[in-house]
């Protein structure tokens, strides 16, 4: 008899393996467990992605991830064992946030991510996820973990409430709480509120993390998208003094003579 040749798995095989073996369909929130989801992420661990991983995320000694622990897991799946995992409860999400591997923390956050943007989420589940993300910021330590949850998660808690907590972690020490400040905005951008963007942006125009500065120049730019009249104001009044990480970042799309212009204000 002929020997059956191998099928070699491909990414997309293998992330809809993954949403297969995930949890079952109807499984109530409290059977969602981050022991189980745990378990289903090492198995998606690669050597490969992890060699991808550690190159592009910066966790070496004095760098800003330095000791954070990937095991190498690519994006796609990551986001697609979440989804499977996505009515879990706050308790459990929080074991995920405090686990080392930071796979583990990112899918904590899709998972909180995935809840704030559904139609269907509870006003006590909403301020359950943002409680948790203000509460437990210190494992949310990390630019991807910011980006992947802030805007849902913080912004669209507080889209209808007061924003002052936006304003204080803009003062804080922790350039993570630093940018979550500017990030959560986004969600306010989308809705044409593009005050807090420009006011945050302000505050944070003299950080000197380039983290933070890439963040803030990108938020003035999405915001100048609704509002140019706003932004160019703002350039004006800045751009001459502002970083010019940020500067390049908020300019991106503007015309060529206009953002010539304004760069040519940058400070060296």
């Amino acid at each position: 008899m002929a020997k059956r040749t191998p099928v070699k798995k491909t990414s997309k095989t293998v992330m809809k393996t993954v949403a297969q073996k995930k949890a079952k369909p109807g499984a109530s929130p409290s059977s969602l467990l981050a022991r189980d989801f745990l378990k289903q992420l090492m198995t998606l661990q690669s050597d490969d992605e992890l060699r991808k991983i550690q190159r592009y995320f910066k966790s070496g000694e004095g760098q800003y991830g330095e000791g954070d622990k990937f095991i190498g897991v690519r994006m796609g799946q990551l986001f697609a064992l979440a989804k499977t995992f996505m009515d879990m409860e706050p308790t459990e999400i929080e074991k995920l946030l405090e686990n080392p591997i930071h796979e583990a923390r990112a899918g904590a956050v899709s998972i909180m991510d995935f809840q704030a943007r559904s139609k269907k989420i509870s006003a006590s589940r909403r301020k359950a996820l943002y409680d948790l993300y203000i509460d437990r910021h210190d494992c949310i330590n990390n630019w991807d973990l910011v980006d992947r949850s802030a805007p849902y998660v913080v912004g669209g808690y507080l889209h209808d409430k007061p924003r002052e907590v936006l304003y204080k972690l803009a003062r804080s020490k922790n350039m993570w709480e630093r940018r979550t400040a500017i990030v959560s905005t986004f969600f306010f951008i989308r809705q044409g509120d593009v005050d807090d963007t420009f006011k945050i942006a302000e505050m944070l125009l003299r950080d000197k993390e380039d983290l933070v500065q890439k963040a803030t120049g990108g938020w003035l730019r999405a915001a100048g998208g609704k509002a140019p009249a706003r932004l160019f104001q703002f350039l004006d009044k800045y751009a001459s003094t502002m970083p010019r990480t940020t500067l390049r970042y908020a300019t991106e799309r503007l015309d060529k003579k206009r953002r010539e212009h304004y760069l040519s204000l940058a400070k060296l």
